[in-house]
């Protein structure tokens, strides 16, 4: 069973968590991870990419020369694919990406992740974190306290307004909640920040 040490928001150890095994102790599947990632990319996409076909393009009604005679190659339209101005052949057209993989299998990818924060170090808790009013500094003095230099992501159990003000100026910097914990933030930040709260709720549903 994992134990990290957990910090108050001055940066002082004020104890220890025991983690649960079979949600921050489970074999790192990088395959799975893949899967995953990709799929929550391809759910963010637009999909608005679109281009004209032949018949769509403006113009080109009247043939440009006639048939035979003139020595030049023949053609009916000057909107042709073949000419500048002219409609696109295959071309993209507004879609959805979007797919969904098996919920055993996103489960899955949710634990390597947090997994993979605990073998890199890389999972601070807090025993709490609140802040009086939005200020930009204090967030800034707490992430210096936890040796917090790059990256990271701070999740608490319930928005917090004034937590998502003081982080949202932070290069680097992201907030969000338990319900919306997820593979791709967790990765793409070098730091995970559990409040004490957050942690509980995550091993309550994911245990």
């Amino acid at each position: 069973m994992p134990k990290v040490a957990m910090y108050n928001i001055k940066g002082e150890e004020v104890g220890e968590v025991m983690l649960t095994d079979s949600i921050f102790n489970v074999p790192v599947r990088t395959d799975i991870l893949h899967q995953v990632v990709t799929m929550q990319l391809a759910n963010k996409r637009r999909g608005t990419a679109s281009t004209k076909t032949r018949a769509e393009v403006r113009g080109g009604g009247r043939k440009p020369w006639r048939q035979k005679g003139t020595g030049r190659a023949r053609h009916g339209s000057i909107r042709s694919p073949l000419w500048p101005g002219g409609g696109v052949v295959f071309g993209p057209k507004p879609r959805s990406y979007k797919y969904t993989v098996p919920k055993k299998v996103k489960r899955l990818a949710l634990k390597s992740a947090l997994s993979s924060k605990v073998i890199d170090s890389d999972l601070l808790i807090l025993d709490q974190l609140t802040i009086d009013s939005p200020k930009t500094k204090k967030m800034i003095d707490i992430l210096s306290n936890l040796n917090v230099e790059k990256k990271a992501l701070i999740v608490t159990l319930n928005r917090d307004e004034n937590i998502e003000k003081s982080a949202r100026n932070i290069p680097g910097i992201t907030t969000t909640v338990v319900g919306n914990l997820n593979v791709y933030d967790i990765l793409r930040h070098d730091k995970l920040i559990l409040t004490k709260e957050a942690l509980d709720r995550v091993e309550e549903v994911y245990v």
